[in-house]
């Protein structure tokens, strides 16, 4: 059985590869269960948490995360969530590799929202807003720069520090004003915690792409109502009307309706809706992963070594 620790896992995760990989996996399918969740009691009365997201393809390959998340952690100086990944042959069980799940898990994060920005940003969108300054975030310039002719890219954090470290790194620009950015960029990409709204709709520019990845609880919110109103929406998965609070909220609020989801990356990826349909359209697009995008990137990188 292989095993490919953190930085084996990106090295065979390019992004070129592996947009395609789950444009592919989006046009295949493949039998996707409701995750797994048991919940773990600890002597410090913070419940921990076991994960399983298990994903397979008939005669195919066959893989399950595994997540374990301790909140108490930070007191030890350990990370709250650890993950890895046990891919194996659908046809005989067999285990083939076990991946480091956390990589994974933001490679394959990134790769979605520029898989969708290949449907829905303008061809020639050059300007990237990242809105917050984590792992993910840490990656979006280099998956959308794959799609689309990104020239310029600026970095907005809630703490100006953390988006300091991430423009140093990226080459990019820090901005302090949130509204101003938003109006002037030609996609938003928001990788944050954020349990109120950061992006208004009354800041977008007809044309912009907006990218919601971070809220993947009912109480989590990136975007604003008016966002969602101004926009045609698109979603990874239909487990983003359940899970997602920039959804949840506004379809309770009377703002949205099922029925108004114009596509998922399924129906973009093989050809049942319309992406972008004009320069000036605004468009959302909602992810909260899947088990099916953990599978293809595992298996690539299982081809890769």
């Amino acid at each position: 059985m292989k095993i490919l620790d953190a930085a084996q896992t990106a090295a065979a995760l390019p992004f070129d590869r592996l947009i395609a990989a789950l444009r592919e996996a989006f046009v295949s399918g493949a039998e996707v269960p409701l995750r797994h969740r048991h919940d773990i009691a600890q002597p410090d009365n913070v419940t921990a948490s076991l994960l399983l997201m298990p994903a397979w393809r008939a005669a195919g390959l066959m893989g399950v995360k595994v997540v374990s998340v301790f909140p108490g952690n930070g007191a030890r100086g350990l990370p709250a969530v650890s993950a890895s990944y046990l891919l194996c042959d659908g046809a005989t069980g067999q285990h083939l590799a076990l991946i480091d799940g956390s990589e994974i898990t933001r490679r394959r994060t990134a790769a979605a929202s520029a898989l969708a920005g290949s449907f829905l940003a303008r061809e020639d969108a050059s300007s990237l807003l990242i809105v917050g300054s984590g792992h993910v975030a840490g990656l979006m310039a280099e998956a959308y720069r794959v799609v689309r002719p990104i020239e310029r890219v600026q970095v907005w954090n809630i703490r100006s520090a953390g988006a300091e470290r991430l423009a140093a790194r990226l080459g990019a620009e820090v901005v302090n004003d949130l509204a101003a950015a938003v109006a002037d960029a030609d996609i938003v990409s928001c990788a944050t915690l954020a349990r109120e709204p950061l992006v208004r709709g009354e800041w977008l520019r007809p044309g912009t792409h907006l990218d919601l990845i971070g809220g993947f609880t009912p109480a989590m919110r990136e975007a604003d109502d008016a966002a969602v109103q101004r926009s045609r929406v698109f979603i990874d998965t239909d487990a983003a009307l359940a899970e997602a609070g920039d959804l949840i909220d506004p379809i309770a609020h009377g703002v949205l309706r099922r029925e108004d989801i114009a596509g998922s990356l399924f129906t973009l990826c093989r050809g049942e809706t319309p992406g972008r349909r004009d320069a000036s359209e605004i468009t959302l697009f909602k992810s909260v992963g899947s088990a099916l995008e953990d599978l293809a990137a595992a298996g690539l990188a299982y081809a890769s070594k």
